[in-house]
């Protein structure tokens, strides 16, 4: 188990990998790892990888075949990513499809570290059930709840796409002190609703992940996948548009929302500092009148 340096406060480059998916997950893998080794060319540190990065995004229905996707952590994936992470010295962050025992399934983000072993797992906490994400039928709720993990380069969160619409999500991340938080991600647009409702909703995700950016004074990075899958009719267009945003909610880089992209972000834990010290929320929180939080609504 890698350790973190004497100090955290130096700086930390992450990569962002946005790519397509074909119908081979084999085929997705090598462009994966390919894309890793591009991203610690451009000088990254901690690499992440898309939400479900070896398949396309198989919860567009519900499928009992395609359980056969699935695999342990620790496995044969994780040791792949395992041995470019330790031969290139980077953190990677992979989102898989864990079989924990028969019947039980979660969507899992594995964080190898620089050493190439496996540094700890987050399981998705927020399981939606919509049109085209049928994830419930696949997944069941994670039980680590919310971490923080201690790499090479910074101690980061990691949390999984719809996570991201949850400040509490957030909040219980940034508090346990780390640097920066990563949604590998998978959003896109039904084509019926992409004229009407599209600006809006590619709006309002990235806006909310913003405001986790600015409330919890602390960076931010969503890696989402591009491409059409799925029937014309009844697919989904993946609208990229991964970014990093600072502390005080300014995109530093984003991607385009139709290209395979890396984006490599320089983060600073010094501007962590400043932010908080100039925007005090963490200091002015009344945690003594929060209890209601826990109740579903306050009838």
């Amino acid at each position: 188990m890698e350790t973190m340096p004497a100090s955290n406060s130096g700086k930390f480059r992450v990569g962002l990998i946005q790519m397509s998916c074909s119908l081979d997950p084999n085929e997705n893998l090598e462009k994966a790892l390919y894309r890793i080794r591009e991203a610690a060319a451009r000088g990254a540190e901690i690499i992440c990888l898309q939400e479900l990065f070896r398949a396309q995004y198989f919860c567009r229905e519900e499928n009992a075949d395609l359980f056969h996707l699935a695999e342990s952590i620790p496995g044969p994936r994780t040791q792949a990513v395992g041995k470019l992470a330790r031969e290139l010295g980077v953190v990677v962050i992979a989102s898989l499809f864990e079989r924990r025992a028969a019947g039980l399934y979660h969507n899992t983000a594995a964080i190898i570290g620089a050493d190439g072993e496996l540094t700890g797992i987050y399981r998705k906490m927020h399981i939606p059930d919509d049109p085209l994400y049928y994830e419930k039928f696949y997944f069941t709720p994670g039980d680590l709840g919310f971490l923080n993990f201690d790499t090479k380069y910074a101690r980061i969160g990691v949390l999984v796409c719809w996570d991201q619409w949850y400040p509490e999500a957030a909040r219980l991340t940034a508090l346990q002190g780390a640097n920066i938080l990563f949604y590998p991600t998978a959003i896109g647009w039904h084509p019926a609703e992409k004229e009407q409702f599209g600006a809006a909703q590619l709006d309002a995700w990235r806006t909310i992940q913003r405001s986790h950016a600015i409330a919890n004074g602390i960076y931010v990075a969503a890696v989402n996948r591009v491409g059409f899958e799925g029937p014309a009719d009844r697919g989904l267009e993946f609208w990229g548009s991964s970014f990093v945003s600072d502390p005080f909610g300014q995109v530093l880089a984003q991607a385009s929302v139709d290209q395979e992209e890396i984006l490599v972000v320089e983060c600073d834990p010094k501007r962590i500092e400043e932010v908080r010290r100039n925007w005090p929320f963490l200091r002015d929180r009344r945690i003594d009148a929060y209890e209601p939080l826990v109740k579903r609504w306050l009838d």
